[in-house]
């Protein structure tokens, strides 16, 4: 079998995400404004400068990205960005981010974090890329972060977690940030039977999928043709969605309760729509955004 470009070289679906986020952390729009300061500290020299030119900020959302793709990042940050600091006031144990790809809230938050342990996983290659960027721009990694080198199509997720440390039944919050939709269907279901027997009573997962119409590229998305094209010309293909209607009885196969749903319509509400009540920024309509519960043991009984 030849070997996935993921594989070989960073991603570079993560490196869009660090590049919109970094754009982000620049608008002066308050719809389109995200508070990662840091991913600006991780894209070349070069591109920082261009970042800061408004009109390069706006070729790029509307020119180079996917429809909607930069207005979903930001909808998704903002959206993970909130959970992220809700989990550490309320003192959970530890945060999984799997996938991490550039992701800083471990860097970003460390003041709210305290004594939660936080653990990054993703492929080797990508891994280092980030260290490195960290080490080259003069930024500390916390002693509460442990950085974890896995591929989830052929590693035992299992196995990893108890090799760095990761406690069984702590309460959790479980990150699964733009990943499902590149995994097979089995590590899908590989990966939520270990949350299942690690996470605690009241753990939390938050992640994002796209819809299966989109796979079988139905084209009935705002946007999807441009970003199915962007992710095959990447070489990072998508394998996974789920049905329309069918999330929550699959959460339940892994004890977990849907807590939120959003859709694009409700990410715009939330995130982009004036004083008005108009929409001033369309999102991508191929992803949702999931956060769910593993329930006490009274509340799953009832």
């Amino acid at each position: 079998m030849s070997e996935r470009r993921i594989e070989i070289t960073t991603s570079r679906t993560a490196e869009w995400t660090c590049v919109s986020r970094a754009a982000s952390s620049l608008e002066s729009d308050s719809h389109y404004r995200s508070d990662d300061h840091i991913a600006l500290l991780l894209v070349p020299t070069f591109l920082r400068f261009l970042l800061h030119i408004p009109l390069i900020r706006r070729f790029y959302n509307q020119v180079i990205a996917p429809k909607g793709i930069y207005e979903y990042t930001i909808a998704r940050t903002r959206y993970i960005d909130a959970i992220f600091k809700e989990v550490l006031a309320e003192k959970f144990d530890q945060i999984l981010i799997f996938g991490a790809g550039f992701d800083t809230r471990a860097l970003r938050f460390q003041t709210e974090a305290g004594d939660t342990k936080i653990f990054e996983l993703d492929v080797p290659i990508t891994q280092k890329a980030k260290r490195g960027q960290y080490a080259k721009r003069g930024l500390s990694i916390p002693a509460n972060v442990e950085f974890v080198s896995i591929d989830f199509d052929k590693e035992s997720l299992s196995e990893k977690l108890e090799e760095a440390g990761f406690g069984r039944d702590g309460r959790s919050l479980f990150v699964l940030e733009g990943l499902l939709m590149y995994l097979q269907p089995e590590s899908v279901d590989e990966t939520f039977k270990v949350i299942a027997r690690f996470a605690g009573e009241g753990s939390e997962v938050v992640f994002d999928y796209v819809r299966a119409s989109v796979l079988r590229q139905e084209g009935s998305c705002y946007g999807e043709r441009d970003i199915v094209r962007t992710v095959a010309k990447a070489g990072e293909r998508w394998y996974f969605g789920t049905e329309e209607g069918e999330l929550e009885q699959f959460l339940k196969k892994y004890g977990l309760r849907v807590v939120e749903h959003k859709d694009a319509q409700e990410l715009e509400r939330m995130y982009f729509t004036d004083a008005s009540g108009e929409i001033v920024g369309r999102i991508n309509g191929t992803h949702c955004l999931v956060r769910a519960v593993k329930p006490e043991r009274e509340q799953a009984a009832s």
